[in-house]
């Protein structure tokens, strides 16, 4: 199993969007990023976790688990010309961008912020933290992701 942190902004998709959702799960679509899409494409794998965390928003942080429920398929987001996600270099019988589906696990009790994760020294190897870092999916080690729920 591998860990994963997944940024979305909650006005855009939140973890109570995802709660409420039917089945609680939903794709995870418009990755415009090569490495992102790489990581979800070719590593991300059913029942992997994932924090879900809350950018660009008053208190940026990690505020629940979820899993991924299915591996990577087409971004069709891409193939829509209506979508703000649409990109016109991929097509059904060559897709460029890939999603995956997630599931929700729980809330966490409290919302982790980034400011608190910056103030680890445990975490100072989390992509996360680092700057320059604007990845809106990343890799969480098991030893960060036990150090983060320990936080909670």
């Amino acid at each position: 199993m591998q860990y994963w942190l997944m940024k979305s902004e909650p006005e855009a998709f939140s973890i109570d969007d995802l709660r409420d959702r039917p089945q609680q799960t939903e794709h995870w679509d418009g990755v415009r990023n090569y490495q992102a899409r790489n990581m979800m494409r070719d590593q991300m794998k059913v029942d992997d976790q994932v924090f879900f965390y809350h950018s660009n928003c008053e208190e940026p942080g990690i505020v629940g688990i979820a899993r991924v429920v299915r591996e990577s398929y087409p971004d069709f987001t891409a193939f829509d010309p209506d979508d703000k996600h649409f990109d016109p270099k991929s097509h059904p019988d060559k897709p460029v961008w890939f999603m995956v589906d997630i599931g929700f696990v729980r809330k966490l009790s409290r919302t982790i912020s980034l400011r608190e994760l910056k103030l680890r020294d445990e975490l100072a190897d989390l992509a996360l933290v680092r700057r320059g870092n604007r990845l809106s999916i990343m890799p969480v080690s098991p030893q960060q992701w036990a150090f983060i729920l320990q936080l909670e």
